[in-house]
């Protein structure tokens, strides 16, 4: 037989993703805020004019196929056009072909752009002109925030739908419909499993259908046939999975959102969470002396000197980290993590650089007082510069009477300590030196 001859080959069948992808609304599993009777998508069907969209979601949501529906229901032709593989030459074609197919057949055009935040600026104001036009319904679909990635004319003609990770039920449900599907599914097989079985897959997937039904599909192509029947176990669904892939982006929102966390969670002084958003970053890439600095900056902004040894272990983390690199460099960032999280907190330092930066642009170059000022030559001797300064030294505890800040800002107070950790000492501390000062300007 000839190898290149594939007229009697049957095609290869399409994945099990592909094959069970919703045809109806009945059939879509989860987001029900959207779906569910009397909700926007469920009543758009029936409009005869549906918007352009923006559908905002993580992977395997159901955006792609909730526009399909649309396109199904309100007899729209269906473009799929990826932002990854065209750019503004094929726009053009697709519009130049929904033009006429609008005015020939009356048959209106859903272009659905997957990864439309893959397009920049300008190539996302190509579409602008003929969505306003009616030549085109624009739908597109987007993993990454659409207030960044989404120009505002654009996405001003768009209703933006935020999709929702499917729930471990969806999963189950959708797993249990490609089991029992003959046609598309894998209904025709003998398939031997268990509810936890397909538990455990859904819980792998964390909300994606599409990496469940790929899982399942590759899970059940290690399973040996014995006798008609396939018995599908847990070694099958380990050896199709292998290693899980962490849902980290270090150019995107996520990256935002766990770093938001991980700091959040030291300074709520819980070390589990913050050791978790940390092992999240590390094994998902992100560079580690991003996350050292962070908690350099951490000591200081959120713990300052309620523990004034926070900043010099957070130091010495990040430069342990610079010693011993990867592998082992992750033990003295886990050890800082844990440290400042239950470290006493006070942002009083922090606080008090504000509220004098306020000062100092709100009123202005004030004149330092002139007792204060450096006085290095004769002329500036004459004119007073450093003239009546009170050396500390030359007083009990180190303590001159006389102010120091310039005068149209006296009795101002900016470093305010808190009762926390060692700040209490600062604290009563001050307290005993203002007190001193007030009595000494009394005598």
């Amino acid at each position: 037989m000839d190898l290149f001859d594939t007229k009697d080959q049957k095609a290869p069948l399409p994945p099990l993703a592909e094959r069970m992808r919703p045809r109806s609304l009945e059939e879509f599993a989860g987001q029900e805020h959207l779906v569910g009777p009397g909700h926007f998508l469920s009543t758009i069907l029936g409009s005869d004019h549906p918007p352009s969209i923006i559908f905002w979601g993580p992977p395997g949501s159901g955006k792609t196929t909730l526009a399909r529906i649309i396109a199904q229901a309100t007899k729209c032709h269906f473009v799929f056009f990826s932002a990854v593989l065209a750019g503004v030459k094929e726009v053009r074609e697709v519009v130049g072909e929904a033009r006429v197919r609008k005015k020939s057949e009356g048959k209106r055009t859903i272009l659905f752009v997957d990864e439309i935040h893959r397009f920049n600026r300008s190539q996302q104001d190509a579409f602008l002109p003929h969505v306003e036009d009616g030549t085109i319904i624009l739908m597109g679909a987007t993993t990454e925030n659409p207030s960044f990635e989404v120009n505002a004319p654009l996405l001003s003609r768009c209703r933006v739908l935020i999709l929702k990770p499917l729930t471990a039920d969806h999963i189950v449900r959708i797993l249990q419909q490609a089991l029992a599907d003959p046609e598309r599914g894998l209904g025709k097989m003998k398939i031997d499993h268990t509810p936890e079985l397909l538990q455990e897959m859904a819980d792998w997937a964390e909300g994606d259908a599409r990496c469940a039904l790929n899982l399942l599909e590759a899970a059940v192509s290690l399973c040996p046939e014995e006798k008609g029947e396939r018995h599908l176990t847990e070694k099958e669904v380990r050896e199709a999975a292998q290693n899980r892939l962490l849902l980290f982006d270090k150019d995107r929102e996520e990256h935002y959102n766990i770093i938001s966390a991980f700091i959040k969670s030291m300074r709520v002084s819980d070390p589990d969470a913050a050791v978790y958003y940390l092992a999240r970053m590390l094994e998902a890439g992100e560079d580690p002396l991003f996350i050292a600095r962070r908690m350099v900056i951490f000591a200081s902004e959120d713990i300052g000197n309620a523990d004034p040894q926070a900043l010099p272990l957070a130091v010495a983390a990040l430069n342990a980290f610079h010693a011993v690199g990867l592998p082992e460099g992750w033990i003295p960032l886990s050890q800082a993590a844990t440290y400042l999280a239950t470290a006493p907190k006070s942002n009083a330092s922090y606080m008090a650089y504000k509220k004098a930066a306020k000062a100092a642009k709100e009123r202005g170059s004030l004149p330092v007082p002139l007792h204060l000022r450096n006085a290095p030559t004769r002329l500036m001797k004459e004119l007073n510069y450093g003239k009546d300064y009170q050396y500390p030294h030359d007083f009990p505890d180190q303590i001159a009477p006389q102010g120091y800040l310039p005068e149209k800002l006296v009795g101002e107070r900016y470093y305010e300590p808190t009762e926390s950790g060692h700040e209490k000492q600062i604290k009563e501390r001050l307290e005993q030196i203002r007190e001193k000062k007030k009595r000494k300007k009394k005598d």
